[in-house]
């Protein structure tokens, strides 16, 4: 039993179950045993590997997207460049080096970076030296400037609540002891405001996921890019709609039992985009897949170019990377794109049906 499971045993024991949501944020963000807290986990020493770690041409048509997306808005300076969660700042360091040649991309580029953790901190100011990164716990933290952002397997990470559809009700699954273990429990049957339109497309013991701090976030940098101009990218693995238990723990690359290592593996679940896309004041391109995107943006000449002239294990590498990021059967599909956009401009490129 490690140390962050007996300090939520004695937590329920005093004030009862815990929602899906609150396991996960003291799992994931726990001042001294939270996951992200207390180690790196990318890469194929940790315990994920995200798409900027498979291919060096993902954080560089990223880059070139965003560039992009300012030119097409009148090259606005200064601007923000933010990155929220950016790992070991792989992604960023490669949209940089891909931009370093559209003309006044950089010099009118204010770098900023959302992330907690202070070990991920000092590895994006290695990745990132000659920047001048500035780092942020939160997004609306950043300056008032026209903002340009990137969000890579950031929403996924967001704490979720679960609701198991029981008649014209939900009951709410939750975290809760037996026998000095922790154990999925569901509350009695309630009315959430929030899945009031979905009695209209779910069945008896569906379960439906919800995600308060997506939408909120998603409003806020809508609003900063309707209200200063700029261009958001969301790319995470999900669908339109919630349905279905989506809830996993991941430890050294295998899926293990979300309760059984609280602090030591890392918790996600599907991104529901259509949620986040509603009623925000900038304009929302169609969600787009991962696969699509990519390669209206090149990725394969891309990953053909750095191949040119290279040994046979590297360009079996590079179409292995390729092929993982773009087939259907790998991230190609499963993975999404949600951009968002102020109007005096078109949607950034890849985007749309």
């Amino acid at each position: 039993m490690t140390r962050l499971a007996d300090i939520l045993l004695r937590q329920i024991a005093v004030q009862g179950p815990l929602s899906v949501a609150d396991y996960m944020n003291a799992c994931l963000l726990h001042p001294e045993h939270g996951y992200y807290t207390t180690r790196t986990p990318f890469g194929a020493a940790g315990d994920f590997i995200t798409a900027p770690d498979i291919s060096q041409v993902f954080g560089e048509l990223i880059g070139l997207c965003l560039a992009q997306a300012w030119l097409d808005r009148g090259a606005p300076a200064p601007f923000i460049l933010a990155e929220l969660g950016p790992g070991r700042g792989t992604l960023m360091a490669d949209a940089l080096r891909a931009t370093r040649a559209v003309p006044g991309f950089h010099a009118a580029m204010q770098l900023h970076l959302v992330e907690a953790s202070p070990a991920l901190r000092a590895q994006q100011a290695q990745a990132l030296t000659g920047f001048a990164p500035q780092w942020h716990d939160n997004v609306t933290d950043l300056p008032d400037l026209p903002l340009f952002l990137v969000a890579n397997e950031f929403f996924d990470a967001l704490p979720i609540r679960q609701f198991l559809r029981s008649g014209d009700a939900w009951r709410e699954r939750v975290v809760g002891a037996r026998d000095g273990a922790l154990v999925f429990g569901l509350t009695d049957p309630i009315a959430p405001p929030a899945l009031a339109d979905r009695l209209a497309d779910t069945s008896e013991g569906d379960m439906v996921e919800t995600c308060a701090p997506a939408a909120a976030l998603a409003e806020h940098i809508g609003g900063r890019i309707a209200a200063r101009c700029g261009a958001a990218l969301i790319v995470d693995y999900g669908s339109e709609i919630s349905l279905g238990d989506t809830f996993q723990a991941v430890r050294a690359h295998e899926k293990v039992p979300p309760l059984s290592l609280p602090g030591q593996c890392d918790l996600t679940a599907h991104v529901a985009f259509g949620p986040m896309a509603r009623n925000l004041a900038c304009a929302v391109a169609p969600l787009t897949e991962q696969g699509a995107f990519l390669d209206r943006l090149g990725s394969g000449p891309r990953h053909g170019a750095l191949a040119r002239g290279r040994d046979e294990a590297v360009i079996e590498s590079l179409v292995r990377a390729h092929h993982r990021l773009t087939h259907p059967s790998e991230m190609g599909q499963l993975f999404k794109v949600l951009a968002l956009y102020s109007d005096d401009g078109p949607a950034p490129g890849g985007t749309g049906a």
